[in-house]
């Protein structure tokens, strides 16, 4: 499947009608999802592999995962009603993923029984509440050898000081998030960030 194709895919996907500023549930746009994937994929990191989606949302890494041919995908998301939605895409794009609701950062969820080859993640970037990526890399790197995540531009030192002894950064991929107005403090109809996509290898 070539990168335009699966950014069309992921653009049919429903988003939550109700998201929560808390959460910061920002749907992750298809143009980076696509990107992560694709790359991801022609890393050897999807096709064939167990992969999880932590922090779901609507589903579009775990839904684009499973286009590329993984050999399973899992994914967790804390809000019911969000993974009502995911499950929703999943069905319409004739994908089978296995859906739990879950705090990650909960010590008491014991997730799946088997370890994954890949994580991949949108974790929250912390505008609400500071280090709310924290608890979704540690788990991460419990459940995963590989690990694709999304951060704010500038975050590599960051990732790299906290997994230090734990996991190694191979690569980073810059690349712009568009926002569009999603909650009542937002000011503009839509605004664009930088991210950052670090890959991360346990060690």
């Amino acid at each position: 499947m070539k990168l335009r194709h699966l950014e069309m895919k992921l653009e049919r996907l429903k988003g939550y009608e109700r998201p929560r500023a808390d959460l910061e549930q920002y749907q992750t746009p298809p143009a980076v999802a696509a990107r992560l994937l694709f790359h991801a994929c022609m890393r050897g990191d999807i096709r064939g592999k167990r992969v999880c989606d932590l922090g779901c949302g609507n589903g579009i890494l775990a839904c684009g995962a499973a286009l590329l041919g993984a050999a399973s995908v899992a994914a967790v998301d804390v809000d019911p009603g969000m993974v009502g939605v995911a499950e929703e895409n999943a069905r319409m794009l004739g994908t089978e993923i296995d859906f739990q609701v879950a705090d990650i950062s909960d010590a008491r969820w014991c997730g799946w029984d088997e370890p994954f080859d890949t994580i991949l993640m949108n974790p929250p970037f912390g505008a609400q509440k500071v280090h709310a990526d924290r608890p979704f890399i540690d788990r991460a790197l419990v459940m995963g050898s590989v690990v694709y995540g999304i951060f704010n531009a500038g975050s590599r030192e960051f990732v790299a000081s906290y997994v230090k002894g734990r996991a190694s950064v191979d690569e980073v991929i810059q690349c712009r998030f568009p926002i569009r107005r999603t909650f009542a403090f937002h000011r503009r109809e839509r605004v664009e960030v930088g991210v950052e996509i670090i890959r991360l290898i346990r060690l």
